[in-house]
């Protein structure tokens, strides 16, 4: 069993940056992939970033390449979100996830937090 507990989320303007952290309970989390999701009023919930267990691969959504980074840190049973250049449309409610593999499918992940709200104004 996992526990996800995130955090981090906030006000911020555009062009600013946020980290959200997603902090886990349970022994096993290290086995484990870690995805962020999104959800924005009246939108489905959409892939935004993904690492696998050990951190060496990652991968993103199109809409956040080049300004999000996913980190994780074992030890600390903590997954990272850095959210840099961050525009209007990345305001949602963000989840983090935990999978058995890496993948964008949010029906593949097992384990999920209760979200952090990111608002982002101009």
């Amino acid at each position: 069993q996992v526990q996800l507990v995130e955090s981090g989320g906030g006000l911020v303007q555009t062009g600013g940056s946020l980290r959200l952290s997603c902090a886990a309970s349970g022994r096993t989390f290290s086995s484990y992939a870690v995805g962020w999701f999104r959800q924005a009023p009246g939108k489905e919930r959409e892939f935004v970033s993904g690492i696998n267990w050990s951190g060496r691969y990652t991968n993103y959504a199109d809409s956040v390449k080049g300004r999000f980074t996913i980190s994780r840190d074992n030890t600390k049973n903590t997954v990272y979100l850095q959210m840099n250049s961050l525009k209007l449309e990345d305001a949602a409610v963000y989840y983090c996830a935990a999978a058995r593999t890496l993948n964008d499918d949010p029906a593949k992940y097992n384990y999920w937090g209760q979200g952090t709200q990111v608002t982002v104004s101009s």
